[in-house]
């Protein structure tokens, strides 16, 4: 099932480099949440996939996970032609 991530929790918001906590969106009317570590977990599985649509060109790209230097796995989103990070400029999730 591929869902739509609408908004992300962080810990500190503000900060690029830290890890996205949640991501969130709303299916069938209903709220979901996912931890990062199930959202990675879902993709490397198969068992779900997520994408982001920005608001302004409608445009829909798949979130992917990848590995940081340090071994660490993060979600983010493939690449678009913008080096904005699509995940990251979602709203907070409630």
């Amino acid at each position: 099932m591929a869902r739509q991530v609408m908004c992300i929790n962080k810990q500190d918001r503000d900060n690029p480099h830290e890890r996205i906590l949640f991501i969130g969106g709303v299916q069938g009317g209903q709220r979901w949440k996912h931890s990062q570590t199930d959202a990675i977990a879902n993709i490397e599985s198969g068992r779900e996939s997520y994408y982001v649509t920005d608001q302004n060109t409608k445009q829909s790209v798949w979130v992917i996970v990848k590995t940081s230097r340090l071994g660490h796995k993060y979600l983010t989103t493939e690449a678009d032609g913008d080096t904005q990070n699509n995940l990251l400029s979602l709203p907070e999730c409630p």
